[in-house]
This record gives C-alpha cells, sequence and structure tokens, in this order.
C-alpha cells in the first residue's frame, strides 16, 4: 500500500551514522508486507466507528507524527522553497490524500479482501501510464502481455462473465481509482521533485504533513464531529497511521536502500495475500474461488510489466 515517492526523487539516501547492528532485511521486507497487509483490514475496523474521512485524517496525523519524530531524531529538516513546497501539496493529495479517502469510502460497501487486491493493480495502472507519461519506459511484448494478463486478473476478480453479480460497483471503482492514483502521483513526483536536494525522510515528512491539512480542511465540512469514541476503531485508526504509514514509510526506505527498488517493491506482491488472508481469518469475510484466482493473475501479470529489457552487449573491444 504504497504511500509515498518510492524512488521517485534522486537525492543521495541519509546519511549513514556509526555501524550499528541491524535487523536482516528478510525480516524488515516480511514485517512491511504484514503492515501494510493489515493496512485493508485496519481501514475496514475504523470505519465501523468513525467516517471514512475522519480515518484517513487520523491515519494522517499519526503518521506525521511517527515521521516528525524520526526527522528530530535524524536532525532533518523540512524542505525549503515555494516551489517545492507547491509541488508537494499535488503530490499529498495524490499519494495520500485521494487514495487513503477512496479506500475508506470504498471498504463500507465492499469487503477489505477486495479492496486489497484492487490495490494490488497499481503497477498494472503505473505501467500502462508510463508508456504515455515516461519516454524511458520503453514498451516490450513481455510488459504489454502483462498489462493484458493483469487487467484479465481484474476481470476475474470482479466476474466480469456473471454481469458483475453481487458486486459493489462504486465501492469497486474507488479502490480501483485510488489504486489508479498512486501511479499518476509517482509520475508526477518524478517530473517535478526530482533532484531537490532534500532527504528522502524530509520530503515524505512534508508531504504527510500538506496531506493532514487538507483533511484537516476537508473532514469538517463533511463530517460532524463523533458524539462519542469509540476504542477499537480508533486503536486501529492509530495502527494504520503510525504502523502502515509511519513506520511502513521507514521500513520501505530502508529496504530501497539496502537491497535497492526492484527487491524492495516486491513487497507488492504479498499484500493482496495478506489482506486476504486477515480480511477472511480476522473479520470473517467470504472469498469465491474468483476472487484468489483472479489476485494470483493481477499479480502475475503485474510481475511481468516489471521485467525490464536487458540492454545488449556490445562485441569486445567495440567503441560507443
Amino acid at each position: 500500500m504504497s504511500t509515498v515517492t518510492t524512488a521517485a526523487t534522486s537525492e543521495p539516501t541519509l546519511a549513514a551514522g556509526p555501524s550499528r547492528p541491524r535487523l536482516d532485511w528478510r525480516l524488515r521486507f516480511g514485517a512491511l508486507s504484514l503492515i501494510w497487509g493489515f493496512s485493508f483490514l485496519f481501514i475496514k475496523v475504523g470505519t465501523e466507528g468513525y467516517a471514512p474521512f475522519q480515518v484517513t485524517l487520523g491515519r494522517l496525523a499519526f503518521g506525521t507524527a511517527v515521521l516528525a519524530v524520526a526527522m528530530a531524531v535524524k536532525r532533518q529538516r523540512l524542505p525549503r522553497g515555494a516551489r517545492t513546497w507547491g509541488h508537494l501539496a499535488v503530490a499529498a493529495f495524490l499519494l495520500n490524500a485521494l487514495p487513503f479517502s477512496l479506500f475508506a469510502y470504498s471498504e463500507l460497501t465492499i469487503p477489505s479482501t477486495l479492496a486489497g487486491i484492487c490495490n494490488a493493480t497499481s503497477p498494472l495502472w503505473g505501467m500502462a501510464l508510463s508508456l504515455v507519461a515516461l519516454s524511458e519506459d520503453r514498451p516490450t511484448r513481455v510488459r504489454f502481455a502483462g498489462l493484458g494478463l493483469g487487467f484479465l486478473g481484474v476481470l476475474t476478480v470482479l466476474g466480469a462473465w456473471e454481469g458483475f453479480h453481487g458486486l459493489d460497483v462504486t465501492g469497486t471503482a474507488m479502490a480501483l481509482l485510488a489504486s489508479l492514483s498512486y501511479p499518476v502521483g509517482w509520475i508526477y513526483v518524478r517530473r517535478t521533485l526530482a533532484g531537490t536536494g532534500d532527504s528522502h525522510l524530509a520530503m515524505t515528512g512534508a508531504q504527510l504533513l500538506l496531506a493532514t491539512v487538507q483533511l484537516a480542511v476537508v473532514t469538517p465540512l463533511f463530517t460532524s464531529f463523533p458524539a462519542h469514541f469509540a476504542l477499537v476503531p480508533l486503536l486501529a485508526i492509530a495502527a494504520l497511521g503510525a504502523l502502515g504509514t509511519g513506520l511502513a514509510v521507514l521500513l520501505q526506505y530502508g529496504l530501497v536502500a539496502e537491497v535497492g527498488p526492484t527487491t524492495a517493491q516486491m513487497v507488492t506482491y504479498f499484500i493482496p495475500v495478506i489482506a486476504a488472508a486477515a480480511g477472511v481469518a480476522v473479520l470473517g469475510e467470504s472469498l469465491r474461488w474468483s476472487t484468489p484466482a483472479g489476485a494470483v493473475i493481477i499479480l502475475a501479470g503485474a510481475a511481468l510489466t516489471q521485467v525490464r529489457q536487458r540492454p545488449r552487449q556490445r562485441p569486445e573491444g567495440a567503441r560507443g
């Protein structure tokens, strides 16, 4: 459940301090998969006690607080420059405020399992958009095949051959639109915020802060103040923000720095599996055979869209 500008900015990674033993990257990879996989369960529980905009506002507030602490510990400062903050405001809307709100609204009417699987379509949308918006992404037969296979998986999940019977169209459309919003935001960031010189932590902290402000403005216009504070949903929102939006960002950037973006982004393929398992085991949600089958097809297609064509090796002794 990507929330940040992963590998989208070209500034250097945070400088390493004194050498300290770190938790093995595989354990951190597994922790990140679990956190983002359970995020859809937390959203569902949160909406049982609070309005979707309130869930999103709480999520962003808790996530921003975690990054603020991390920035204080690392003595990082927020970015400077009105232009940078303007671009970050757009990124905050596309990568945080909009998709988080759409997922929260979608789970009013669809199970968390379906929302988690819809989230797995982000690489497919990203592939389709990058072919148009990013000249460096060259189309290949394998990637086109992956795109087609992935959207075949979407139709399988939705039960297209049954006329989408029993499917809440509005909720599902919101979840798919949320998944589309992520790659739109990534492309925007790559075009506008690359090479700013600010650290990933500072940029993401500012981005989440702006998203929190956006929701703080919107939420009172569409919701009323809660008459009482339901404890379990509030705890779910706190976990969603502190873990799924705050800690997850720190884990993700640590993985990218250590094992590279290609390995780190493999977490995307574990999220729907964990989301489905959590929804069934904890919330008692049901699964039709087409849901896991379609999810496998989506993930296979998404994996193919990430295959890059290897540059041809020149004969030994050749000069450019």
